[in-house]
């Protein structure tokens, strides 16, 4: 042939046309743009061919994809025929036929009633039935004997409108493999006559079993990323992988872990001799075969074959009747470790009915993909885990002073962990003079850094409440302290997430019944007075720490006996409410305690914050001494003698001397420095002597170093070397300087 001697038209296997000259365009007065694509059998089906002769013969026959070129046969004359014999076959006929003979592909020529009435050699091959099972059956018969159902209803639709059905997936057993399972690509074309009548369907099989599964893998590998990991949550993490692979991958999977990951703990580093407890943590089936095992059950060794595997292992299965067919409950079976960096996390068993399909090369490769995203993700959830561990352990620290703290309230506190990492805290802490500060607070920005900058910021209002520090100057004190620990991230790690955080102090002095609050942000500060009336904002908000800084809302109030103070750090968004009116429905009933009101309050919080209630009390009588002072040294000696005959009526260990010496310098330089009036107060406490001046001046007092000459400027130094601590606060009218005596222990009598 020669090479110039180009084809009129091209069809596939299918018979579909590929190519379309410009002189099959002349010839059948049809454009390329009308025909490529189509059944060759639509294209010429129809046209008159009789008195032409033609040629069909294979192309590129080094090429995967077969194809064969339509030529008009030449006279002598080296014209087209355009006469001729008239019972040459027309060109739709001849394309039939080597398609027939020729194609790879399976191929049924089906009748206008559905019957078959001729089948090509690759398709008998290809599906193992003799030919005489197959022809003028009906085509869902002949199909049904394949193990193929075909909808009847597709067919005679394509028939009646002439519409084609393309790559129709349908699964089959076929005789020759009937141990696996087949998908075959069905396409369906009408075939008409030149007359116009219609002759039947021509339905092309191609098996794409390769193919499907190909792509079926590739899906699964994706939805195993797009699902494996959404939480940080390890049992959760194991049964995604769980709910990923049944039934898509296998009929059953069973996911364990060993004690450490499932206890958040540090998992071991992979050794061949190691033998570790394994425990169910996701288990799945779709009820064929045995069930799975329960969650937190430990396994047996023998589910992942004679030891842990240290790769991707498909594991063998007895033969039906063999000696150990009994002993061996299991179809086939693929098993995965489940490890990261060196690290045993568990193992995962894959199994399918005994009957099924065996696992593949294929399938082994598919097994690593979903296990190894799978292990990253229990790494990430583990981590996560601990890390929570510390948070939530950082988070609920107790205040420890409980027995210090309630003689100024009386103290009920919750923590309600959420899994978020959130940095919320509170702080019950004793001052001198009895007094309580209460500090709730939380750190914008969940996360370990959040509750790493939370630990600091404690650890600083810790440290500030020594100074005897108003709730404002406190507040604003940490405001500095948020700014310098932003700048230090900033500069360490880069980031440039500044923290904000919310804040909320309250100091109760249980000897006037004052309460001096101040806030920043939006933390829940309520007061319930012993009449049950409920206050939800006695205090306005105020701007973060970190933000606008100073100033901060701040109040003082005179609280009666009884009252309740309740905080609580906020909520992540408002609308996580409580209410105002929830929480005074909580509130209200002052016939409770403490730790009923926190019960109540607790269960109208969102996850991941605290809270603490204080029922305020004032200091009995006899706990509490106060006397005015006159403006005169010579009130020294009369406080003196008060101080004595009141440790006498008490009972109060502490070492007279001591006490009368402190009190007298404390007098003694108030009078000298201070202004009027002066309150000298005596603080009774379980070990302690506390000793008050106040005064109406607010010049500071501080220790001088006397020379040895000098008569006076020894006072605060002797207080100092006296006392266990001292200090002094001040107020808008005034300060107090007080100094705290520890009492001594009585020795027993001899004899």
């Amino acid at each position: 042939m020669p090479a110039h001697d180009e084809p009129l038209l091209t069809v596939d296997d299918h018979g579909r046309v590929v190519e379309w000259s410009v002189a099959a365009e002349d010839l059948f007065g049809r454009p390329a743009a009308h025909v490529l694509g189509r059944s060759v059998f639509d294209v010429v089906g129809a046209t008159t061919t009789q008195g032409r002769s033609w040629r069909i013969g294979p192309l590129a026959p080094e090429s995967r994809e077969r194809t064969w070129g339509v030529w008009r046969e030449r006279d002598d004359d080296g014209e087209g025929g355009m006469g001729g014999d008239e019972n040459l076959p027309g060109l739709a006929e001849v394309i039939l036929d080597a398609v027939f003979t020729q194609a790879d592909v399976g191929l049924h020529f089906l009748d206008p009633q559905l019957r078959v009435v001729r089948v090509n050699p690759s398709a008998i091959g290809m599906r193992g039935i003799p030919l005489g099972d197959i022809i003028g059956l009906p085509a869902t018969e002949a199909y049904a004997a394949m193990g193929v159902r075909i909808e009847e209803s597709m067919l005679r639709e394509v028939l009646v409108s002439g519409e084609p059905a393309r790559d129709v997936l349908l699964r089959s057993r076929p005789p020759t493999d009937p141990e696996r399972e087949h998908i075959f690509s069905v396409s369906v074309y009408r075939v008409r006559s030149g007359a116009g009548r219609t002759l039947g369907l021509v339905a092309t099989t191609v098996d794409v079993s390769d193919r499907e599964r190909a792509q079926a893998r590739l899906r699964l590998l994706h939805r195993a990323r797009e699902l494996i990991g959404r939480t940080l949550d390890v049992e959760r993490t194991a049964g995604e992988l769980v709910d990923v692979t049944v039934p898509d991958f296998a009929d059953s999977a069973i996911v364990a872990l060993t004690d450490a990951v499932l206890q958040g703990r540090t998992p071991e580093l992979s050794a061949d001799d190691d033998e570790l407890l394994l425990r169910c943590a996701a288990a799945g089936s779709t009820g064929a075969g045995y069930p799975p095992p329960p969650t937190g059950s430990a396994l047996l060794p023998e589910l992942f074959g004679p030891k842990l595997p240290s790769t991707v292992t498909i594991l063998p299965v007895s033969e039906p009747g063999g000696a150990d067919a009994d002993d061996t409950p299991y179809g086939p079976r693929l098993v995965a470790p489940l490890s990261a960096r060196g690290q045993i996390l568990g193992a995962v068993a894959f199994e399918r009915r005994r009957d099924g399909e065996p696992f593949t090369p294929e399938d082994v490769d598919l097994a690593k993909g979903i296990t190894t995203r799978a292990a990253i993700s229990l790494e990430n959830a583990l981590r996560f885990t601990r890390e929570h561990v510390v948070m939530t352990a950082l988070q609920s620290w107790p205040s420890g002073q409980e027995r210090q703290t309630q003689r100024a309230a009386e103290i009920a506190q919750r923590h309600r962990a959420g899994g978020s990492g959130a940095g919320s805290w509170f702080d019950a802490l004793p001052l001198p003079g009895s007094r309580l500060a209460l500090v709730v607070g939380k750190v914008e920005n969940p996360g370990l850094s959040a509750v790493a900058t939370m630990s600091r910021l404690r650890t600083a209002a810790q440290a500030l409440t020594t100074l005897d520090l108003d709730p404002h100057e406190l507040l604003a004190r940490l405001h500095s302290t948020v700014l310098r620990l932003a700048r230090e991230q900033k500069d360490a790690q880069g980031s440039t997430d500044e923290p904000t955080v919310h804040c909320t102090i309250a100091i109760h002095d249980p000897v006037s019944g004052r309460l001096d609050a101040a806030r920043a942000g939006r933390s829940m500060f309520t007061i319930v007075r012993p009449d049950g009336t409920v206050d939800t904002a006695p205090l306005q908000e105020g701007p973060l720490l970190g933000e606008e800084g100073p100033p901060f809302a701040s109040t003082s109030l005179l609280l009666p006996e009884g009252s309740t103070v309740c905080l609580a750090s906020p909520a992540a968004t408002r609308a996580q409410g409580p209410t105002r009116g929830g929480l005074a429905a909580a509130l209200a009933h002052q016939d409770r305690g403490p730790q009923q009101m926190a019960d109540d309050v607790e269960r109208l919080l969102a996850p991941d914050r605290v809270l603490l209630v204080a029922r305020t009390r004032h200091l009995p009588p006899d706990e509490l001494a106060e006397w005015n002072v006159p403006p005169e040294l010579q009130s020294a000696r009369p406080a003196r003698e008060q101080t004595q005959t009141r440790l006498e009526e008490w009972g109060l260990d502490v070492d007279p001397f001591s006490a009368e010496l402190v009190v007298s310098e404390l007098v003694t330089n108030a009078i000298r420095y201070g202004a009027p009036p002066i309150t000298l107060r005596l603080i009774r406490g379980e070990t302690t002597l506390t000793c008050e001046i106040d005064d109406a001046a607010l010049t500071a007092p501080y220790p001088r170093h006397a020379k040895a000459t000098d008569e006076g400027g020894r006072g605060l130094h002797i207080c100092a070397t006296l006392a266990k601590s001292w200090g002094v606060r001040f107020r808008d009218d005034g300060k107090t300087v007080w100094a705290v005596l520890d009492a001594q222990t009585a020795e027993p009598d001899a004899g």
